[in-house]
């Protein structure tokens, strides 16, 4: 039985991590650490969990009686958290905010998309789990950065749901100004963009077009649906031929073969991935669940792949497709 412990327990991702790992069949958690609510039950916090768990948040850090810790706190925290605890070396760690996504000399967390580095995170100590935007984008592309087919500036806009901007509600994510509204935000410069490029590059070297990125707030709370496109040389069956041939041995990503919607992914670990050629572009069609695939799905799919589990181990999540 895996040993976790979580730090930043009261956010979104930490409660959908909290709700997938009390199910799963090789995990027991440990301790779930927030000192804004230490001494609180996790389901008076994480509704959704009531009847589900009886664990209470700690204030205390015991670090050495666990196999792998989850840091879900705020972006900038995970750094700080592992500069100022010793977390003993056989710990495995996964960081969900983007503290670590970039490859640099002075750490050596693995980026952990499975669907190009399933080999690095199989023997990885550190994982830096991969943002949701980020990861939908990526999973519209790649296939095209690996056989070397991304030769044009590459036109990216993604609709994203209210927790996506995290659980304290601010001016843009409360419910009477998000709801029945839409509006841009980041344009061109959304932090995502530099861990998309890393891979573009891991992929496709001599890539030095532009990846222009409008993201998007929806009317919805879960949820990222990115529309992207590119010239490219293939017809719409070449391009199918080359996803599926890319995605064949993906865990949880899926070419479809008719347009699909976002209810098909909404809370599972899905990616759905859709080509179709118009003209001299090619549109890909990429959505995930940002709190799922795109955040505490990935972490777990990841856990599994350091863990020498099934890939999909307490991953059979449901849509809430009609």
């Amino acid at each position: 039985m895996i040993k976790a412990g979580i730090i930043g327990g009261a956010g979104y991702t930490a409660g959908e991590l909290i709700r997938i790992l009390v199910n799963h069949p090789e995990v027991k958690i440990e301790f779930i650490n927030s000192t804004s609510n230490a001494g609180k039950a996790v389901a008076d916090v994480h509704g959704g969990l009531t009847g589900e768990t009886e664990l209470v948040f700690t204030n205390e850090l015991p670090l050495d009686g666990v196999d792998v810790l989850f840091l879900c706190s705020a972006h900038g925290d995970s750094r700080k958290f592992l500069d100022a605890n010793a977390v003993p070396s056989g710990v495995k760690i996964i960081d969900l905010s983007t503290d670590y996504r970039q490859a640099r000399p002075d750490h050596d967390f693995v980026y952990g998309l499975p669907e190009i580095n399933k080999s690095a995170i199989q023997k990885a100590v550190h994982i830096a789990n991969p943002g949701c935007f980020a990861t939908a984008i990526q999973l519209a592309i790649l296939p095209l950065a690996a056989a070397g087919l991304l030769t044009d500036d590459v036109h990216i806009n993604a609709i994203t749901g209210s927790t996506g901007a995290g659980v304290k509600p601010s001016d843009t994510s409360h419910f009477s100004w998000r709801n029945n509204n839409i509006s841009v935000y980041k344009a061109f410069g959304h932090q995502h963009l530099e861990e998309i490029g890393q891979s573009v590059h891991q992929l496709q070297p001599g890539f030095d077009k532009n990846l222009n990125f409008i993201p998007v707030r929806g009317n919805f709370a879960r949820g990222i649906f990115a529309t992207v496109y590119t010239k490219c040389s293939l017809t719409t069956p070449e391009a199918k031929t080359l996803y599926k041939e890319f995605y064949k041995d993906a865990a949880f990503t899926f070419v479809a073969d008719k347009n699909p919607d976002m209810k098909q992914i909404v809370n599972t670990n899905k990616a759905i991935v859709y080509v179709e050629k118009h003209g001299e572009n090619l549109l890909i069609i990429s959505m995930i669940d940002n709190l799922l695939k795109g955040a505490s799905g990935q972490a777990v799919q990841n856990m599994n792949l350091m863990f020498g589990l099934d890939e999909k181990a307490g991953l059979n999540l449901k849509s809430i497709g009609f």
